[in-house]
């Protein structure tokens, strides 16, 4: 059986792939990965379809069994170990696979040749942190499901990436649809200031912590669309960026956006960095 058993699961584990586009009106977020790039390197290093569903594994801590020999790929955050990173190599049926923790960044994404083949609902086999659609997220002694291979496989021995940055991260903010609820002290804080990641976010958003963002009007919205990499700011004046697992809506007034090259890189964010918006 071609198949991966989930030995430990780690803080957090998983399946994700490209999501659920097109369906907001629905109610319905995309949900999928984080790091989308990261994710589309290691279905590439296989040969695999580029919807095919991976494995997200947050601050490392998984181990799986392969139940048959298999060809995996590690992408994203480089974890502690002995596997190999941005490489394919091979799995042999009844070897164990154990990530560490990851050397910095926050998000593993671990591809296996065929794609993990759980059941899809509403035509994607991602996880919703959220909502709780899709499939439930593994846990120990889970049988993962892995797919007949596709197409041809990867040609590349490894891939020269560099690992997330452990630092300060700068990315730009574009202005948001109620920019002008704020302040102007609040539009130069919020490009002024260091804003450190709190231990409070998952893959709906980071929550930063830094000044007071203050508004210059009183009043309450009436539920607004949300995306990925919006800046959203409630009472506390305090900004939470969402990630993938974002609401499909929000009545806080969003200052700005994460321009859409560099929300990934914030899903790879950990607790204590420090992170950054610069104006286009």
């Amino acid at each position: 059986m071609r198949a991966l058993t989930v030995v430990a699961p780690g803080p957090l584990t998983t399946v994700q792939d490209r999501g659920r586009p097109g369906r907001a009106a629905e109610g319905i977020g995309r949900s999928g990965v984080c790091d989308r790039a990261a994710a589309a390197l290691a279905n590439r290093l296989l040969g695999n379809d580029p919807d095919a569903a991976v494995l997200e594994v947050t601050a490392g801590g998984l181990a799986v069994r392969a139940e048959t020999g298999l060809w995996l790929a590690l992408t994203g955050a480089r974890c502690a170990g002995p596997a190999p990173h941005a490489a394919p190599f091979w799995l042999a049926a009844g070897e164990e696979l154990r990530l560490g923790p990851p050397v910095s960044g926050l998000r593993t994404h671990l591809a296996v040749r065929g794609g993990i083949a759980v059941d899809p609902v509403l035509g994607s086999r991602s996880t919703d942190l959220l909502s709780g659609l899709g499939p439930p997220v593994p846990t120990a002694g889970d049988v993962l499901p892995v797919g007949a291979a596709r197409g041809e496989p990867g040609t590349v021995d490894v891939v020269g990436v560099a690992d997330p940055p452990a630092g300060e991260v700068s990315v730009t903010v574009l202005p948001g649809p109620r920019a002008d609820w704020f302040t102007d002290e609040a539009h130069a804080l919020l490009t002024g200031t260091g804003w450190t990641v709190t231990g409070d976010g998952n893959r709906v958003g980071l929550r930063l912590a830094g000044p007071e963002l203050t508004r210059g009007r009183t009043g309450e919205l009436p539920s607004e669309g949300m995306v990925r990499g919006a800046l959203q700011v409630p009472p506390s004046g305090q900004p939470v960026l969402f990630l993938a697992d974002h609401p499909v809506t929000g009545g806080y007034p969003v200052i700005g956006y994460v321009a859409e090259p560099d929300v990934d890189r914030c899903g790879q964010l950990a607790p204590g960095q420090t992170l950054r918006f610069r104006r286009r």
